[in-house]
């Protein structure tokens, strides 16, 4: 919105800074963190007040948990979502559609996140909006996003490390994009179960594909990397800036020991936010790089279901994967901190597939 004070004719010191995307992204990063850091405490107090017990915490999980986290409020993700799209209408070019899209299938699977943690608080259980209702949503939003997008970028999934190589899966490819975005909300959903674990991950990867959004959203850029050019996707950077903004004011108040839970409010969100920049930046396997963290979490329900249910026995101690190694008897902090270490390793990696072509 205040982009468009460039384009008007006022002779006013420094007006000019508007048009520049830089300026904005460090702008829209400022303004969601002051907005997170003012409005948590009271966010925080309303949602103790209304939520009484808080989150349900699982009885077969570490027992630590049942004693430091039973009482924390969730639906913390209310806080992120307010910050990020503050920032994002005050800052992002309102005139792009690929912003128009990222926040409707962020705030979208916030709302899904939302009336399942509004079911599980009530009814004080861990039974919220059942899996196969979840998913059929979820489906529903990034099938309209991706059918938006692929009508503007193409209906190719290209593949990194090589130059100009991608397959064209047509059809297919919004059952494609359409997984990668569902897939990354849950996945993120599925990371978040301890102080911190969840967020910082989310930052890192959000810091990154503003990096790749602003060079593939600029022609000299893309074309001195040869990675594809994607007209009007350098906006994204600035969406990314106000979930940096908003990630960092909500670690302020969940860093151990939280004073409150995203919730899948915050943690579908933010998955949701991720597969949505990654589609319209045509990086979508560079997101599973990026986001390898989530995968790996993921994946490790993924392996501890199947092979319970085929042979009887567990692979891990417990998942998701983290609480496997916080029942080898690793400290929350020890597993956050070490997280976040792959996390931002993974995230170079990811950065470095622009040059290694």
């Amino acid at each position: 919105m205040l982009s468009l004070l460039a384009n008007l004719d006022l002779d006013f010191p420094g007006i000019n800074l508007f048009r520049y995307l830089t300026f904005r992204t460090i702008a829209a990063v400022l303004t969601a963190l002051f907005i997170g850091l003012v409005a948590g405490p009271k966010l925080i107090c309303w949602l103790r007040l209304k939520q009484g017990k808080g989150q349900p915490i699982r009885e077969d999980g570490p027992q630590s948990h049942l004693l430091t986290k039973k009482g924390t409020p969730t639906m913390g993700g209310f806080l992120i979502l307010i910050a990020l799209t503050v920032s994002t209408l005050l800052w992002a070019d309102l005139t792009n559609g690929y912003i128009w899209v990222c926040l409707a299938v962020t705030l979208g699977f916030g709302a899904v996140g939302f009336y399942d943690d509004f079911k599980k608080v009530t009814k004080a259980s861990h039974d919220g909006l059942s899996g196969k209702a979840r998913l059929l949503i979820e489906f529903a939003i990034a099938g309209l996003a991706v059918a938006y997008v692929s009508h503007r970028t193409g209906t190719t999934l290209w593949l990194p490390f090589v130059k100009d190589v991608g397959l064209n899966l047509g059809w297919g490819y919004l059952l494609v994009a359409s997984f990668v975005v569902v897939g990354a909300g849950n996945a993120v959903n599925l990371t978040d179960g301890l102080d911190g674990l969840a967020i910082m991950p989310v930052i890192i990867a959000a810091v990154t594909f503003a990096i790749i959004a602003y060079l593939i959203g600029n022609v000299n850029f893309a074309d001195y990397l040869q990675v594809r050019h994607v007209p009007g996707s350098g906006e994204l950077a600035v969406f990314c800036g106000a979930l940096i903004g908003a990630g960092l004011a909500f670690l302020w108040f969940n860093a151990p020991p939280a004073m409150v839970f995203m919730g899948d409010t915050g943690s579908l969100a933010l998955g949701g936010a991720l597969g949505a920049i990654a589609v319209v930046t045509n990086h979508e396997i560079v997101l599973a790089i990026v986001g390898g963290l989530f995968v790996l979490e993921a994946v490790s329900v993924i392996v501890q279901v199947a092979s319970f249910k085929l042979t009887g026995k567990r692979v891990f101690r417990m998942a998701p994967i983290h609480h496997h190694f916080e029942q080898k008897g690793w400290a929350e902090s020890t597993v956050v901190v070490r997280f976040w270490i792959i996390a931002l390793v993974l995230a170079l990696i990811g950065l470095s597939t622009l040059k290694l072509r």
